[in-house]
C-alpha cells in the first residue's frame, strides 16, 4: 500500500510563493496501475516527484511499507528509490553513443549482480521490449520508438516494486504509443509492480484501474477500482 497524506508542496516565499500542491491525500494497493491526470502546470510530475523522495513537500506524508519515506535523510531516500522504484521519462534520457546493453545496465551498478547473471538481466530486459537484437547497437542510431522501448528496459531490469511513467507516450506516434503502453501493462501484470502513469491523456489514463485527477495543484476527484484486479500478480524480488 502506497498512503499520500495531506502533500503541499509551496515554491517561493512570501510574495514570490507559488503553491503547486495543495493538500493531497489518496492511497492506493500494490500492484494498481495509476493514471496522475490534468493538464500542463496541474501539479502532475510535482506529485510524482513528492511520492518518488525526488522533491521534499513542505507537508505531509508518503508512506510506502508502512513507513513514511520523506522522514528519512536524503541518503536513505536516495538508496530506497535506487533499490525499488525505476522511471520512464518522455524525453527518453539514453545514451547516444552506448550500446543498447550499457544503457541498460546501468540500473545494475548499485546491485550484486555480476557477470553472467548480470549478462542475463540485460538480456531478460532487451528481450522483454523486443529489442535483443539490437544488443550492441549504439542507442543514437535507434528510431524514437525504439529509444522510448529501450528506456522501458532500463526501467524494468532490476524488477522495481514502483515504476513511474512521465508522459511516456508523449513524443511518440499513435501506432509506437500504443506499443509502449502494452509493455508497461503487461509488465505490471507480470510482475505486480505499483504502475504510476503521469498523462494529460485521459484515453491512456481510463486503460488504468485508478485516474486521480489534478487541477491548479488541487484533487478535484479519485474514480477507478482501488482494489488490485485478478489479473495481477505478485511480483518477486
Amino acid at each position: 500500500m502506497i498512503e499520500v497524506k495531506h502533500i503541499t508542496k509551496t515554491y517561493g516565499a512570501k510574495t514570490t510563493a507559488f503553491t503547486a500542491l495543495h493538500d493531497i491525500s489518496f492511497s492506493v494497493p500494490d500492484g494498481a496501475t495509476v493514471a496522475i491526470v490534468g493538464r500542463s502546470g496541474s501539479g502532475k510530475s510535482t506529485l510524482m516527484h513528492a511520492i518518488a523522495g525526488l522533491d521534499r513537500p513542505q507537508h505531509g506524508e508518503v508512506i510506502i511499507d508502512d513507513q513514511n519515506i520523506l522522514k528519512w535523510n536524503q541518503n536513505k531516500i536516495d538508496d530506497f528509490r535506487a533499490r525499488e522504484m525505476s522511471f520512464v521519462f518522455q524525453s527518453f534520457f539514453v545514451q547516444g553513443n552506448e550500446t543498447c546493453a550499457h544503457n541498460v545496465s546501468l540500473p545494475l551498478e548499485i546491485t550484486n549482480l555480476t557477470g553472467r547473471a548480470r549478462e542475463e538481466a540485460i538480456s531478460k530486459a532487451l528481450h522483454a521490449v523486443g529489442l535483443e537484437s539490437k544488443k550492441h547497437e549504439l542507442a543514437k542510431n535507434l528510431s524514437g520508438g525504439q529509444k522510448q522501448r529501450l528506456a522501458v528496459a532500463r526501467a524494468i531490469v532490476r524488477q522495481p516494486k514502483i515504476l513511474f511513467a512521465d508522459e511516456p507516450t508523449g513524443n511518440l506516434d499513435t501506432t509506437t504509443g500504443a506499443e509502449v503502453e502494452k509493455l508497461l501493462f503487461s509488465y505490471n501484470q507480470d510482475h505486480g509492480t505499483t504502475l504510476f502513469i503521469v498523462t494529460h491523456d485521459e484515453v491512456l489514463a481510463q486503460k488504468c484501474q485508478i485516474q486521480i485527477f489534478l487541477e491548479d495543484g488541487k484533487l478535484v476527484k479519485i474514480t477507478g477500482n482501488t482494489k488490485p484486479t485478478s489479473q495481477t500478480k505478485k511480483g518477486t524480488k
